[in-house]
């Protein structure tokens, strides 16, 4: 009687707690891609429009008309045109895309902090973290904890 409770032991014990994560983490830190959609200017240019615009403002610019999206767009322009030459170089537009990609980053960021201060205090808690990213999960008992 005691080998089999022995054995079912060391078989719980082997699925729970001895297994190797299965999932290999990438020690290097890549780039969020600038955009969620696919990259195919054959079909669509929504990713181009998300990289130059940020995703909030691509969708901004979604609902103009074309005479309106020109006049923003010239607008925009003049921003991304850091020596005021009249013309766009390769590096002032790498430096926009990187600045729209940094502004939806910390706009997203804010919108997550948000989301987690559920008493609205500046703070996010243990417990209101918890609560925010596991909440659904956590009745559940698992093998590791």
């Amino acid at each position: 009687m005691l080998f089999p409770r022995l054995l079912l032991c060391l078989v719980a014990w082997a699925l729970c707690g001895s297994g190797k994560p299965t999932e290999r983490k990438e020690r290097v830190v890549r780039e969020a891609p600038l955009s969620a959609r696919e990259h195919d200017d054959a079909q669509s240019f929504d990713y181009d429009h998300d990289a130059f615009l940020g995703a909030e403002e691509a969708k901004s610019f979604d609902q103009l008309t074309p005479e309106e999206s020109k006049e923003r767009l010239g607008k925009i322009v003049g921003k991304i045109d850091e020596d005021g030459d009249g013309f766009v170089t390769v590096e002032e537009l790498k430096a926009w895309i990187k600045f729209a990609q940094k502004r939806w980053i910390y706009e997203d960021v804010e919108r997550q902090w948000k989301g987690h201060d559920l008493n609205e205090d500046g703070l996010v808690s243990w417990e209101e973290y918890k609560n925010a990213t596991y909440g659904y999960i956590l009745g559940r008992s698992w093998c590791w904890g």
